[in-house]
């Protein structure tokens, strides 16, 4: 209601004229005099000024949800690089920046949890073969009735521990033995876990690292990140009252400070099943193709979900002037004396700046002809 009684307050301002002066605007045309509101122009001056016009049509309007988004990897197609072994550094393989595959050595590491883990495997066969031949031994007592049963029990339970220790023990060496290990120079490659770009190194060649299978625990870090940067993820925060309108395969798209002007276009692929119990906000995550690399991991973004989408009669957000408080647009009327004449017509637009399109609600008729870019340049001729 407020912005019908405001339409039609701003369209008896701007038509007053026309309104009440029709009998001076044809006795004007007769003259070849510009009526007011009107603005005529050569083609010349048309094409000068860069005014393109176009017809009002229904057009894919929406509404969008704006929000802050951080940019961040496609853990899908990310590999977090840890040692399992603690040393030394002694050489560093890939470079930042550097494509690797699958198994390529990022870098080696002195260690003698290599040696360790081989003597492992080697004291845990000669205990299990130990434990078997006691086994073996009760047995046959037990079979002369020299030997209790409850010998013969402990017995099986000390060739079972050997056997679990045997197992932990080569499993361990297995683990080691996918990285190349190099049992004389107690060396150990490290390997790629994929196929990827090095986006992060956090060693150097001389430091010590802690190994994640050696007892270095919690106290691991990590060394390497491997990934792809031709796509990634944005992740925002979306309130509980907006849930309901956003959808997986929604279209959204972001902008960032580092390139002003850009917008990057993708899709929500993921809306969280909880919501944060304090800001009552729920995480969306949106992918988005990352060709130039221009997006990069940990970079703050303005993102836009549109939801709502729907079919309305809409203009341009460039045809849309400003005339003080009121918003007009110029249709073309026709031409008068060789001139293309331009009216202000006063319009009640859905305004917002998230859009390239605003839905018309009062003002204009399918069909009309309007500027959809050059009106300012008409503006400063009324």
């Amino acid at each position: 209601m407020r912005s019908t009684l405001l339409f039609g307050l701003a369209a008896s301002f701007l038509l007053a004229c026309t309104g009440g002066c029709e009998k001076s605007q044809a006795a004007s045309l007769k003259a070849g005099q510009v009526p007011p509101g009107e603005v005529w122009l050569t083609p010349a001056q048309v094409a000068e000024a860069k005014i393109e016009v176009q017809a009002v049509d229904e057009q894919d309007v929406d509404d969008t949800i704006v929000t802050s988004g951080t940019v961040a990897l496609d853990d899908l197609r990310t590999g977090h690089v840890f040692s399992p072994v603690t040393g030394r550094v002694v050489k560093i393989a890939a470079q930042l920046g550097d494509r690797v595959k699958k198994g390529d050595t990022l870098a080696v590491i002195e260690s003698p949890d290599i040696g360790s883990a081989v003597s492992d495997v080697h004291k845990a066969e000669a205990d299990l073969i130990a434990a078997t031949h006691e086994l073996k031994r009760k047995q046959d007592l037990y079979s002369q009735q020299a030997a209790s049963q409850a010998d013969v029990e402990q017995a099986e339970d000390a060739q079972r521990n050997a056997k679990a220790e045997l197992e932990r023990a080569r499993q361990k060496q297995f683990l080691l033995h996918v990285g190349n290990v190099d049992v004389v120079t107690q060396t150990y490659a490290l390997p790629s876990p994929i196929d990827g770009e090095v986006l992060l190194r956090n060693i150097n060649p001389g430091i010590e690292v802690q190994g994640q299978y050696a007892g270095g625990g919690s106290g691991a870090q990590e060394l390497f990140t491997i990934g792809e940067l031709d796509r990634v993820w944005v992740l925002g925060d979306i309130y509980e009252i907006d849930l309901g309108r956003v959808h997986v395969g929604t279209s959204a798209q972001i902008s960032v400070v580092a390139y002003p002007g850009k917008v990057f276009k993708g899709t929500v692929d993921w809306i969280s099943g909880s919501l944060d119990p304090v800001t009552r906000t729920a995480k969306v995550r949106c992918t988005f193709d990352n060709p130039d690399k221009l997006l990069r991991p940990m970079m703050y973004s303005t993102a836009q979900i549109s939801v709502d989408q729907r079919r309305a009669l809409a203009i341009p957000a460039t045809a849309l002037q400003r005339l003080g408080e009121y918003k007009v647009v110029f249709v073309q009327k026709g031409e008068s004396d060789g001139k293309v004449r331009f009216e202000r017509v006063p319009v009640d637009v859905d305004e917002r700046d998230t859009t390239s399109w605003l839905e018309v609600k009062h003002g204009l008729e399918r069909g009309q002809k309007i500027v959809a870019k050059g009106g300012d340049v008409l503006l400063t001729k009324l």
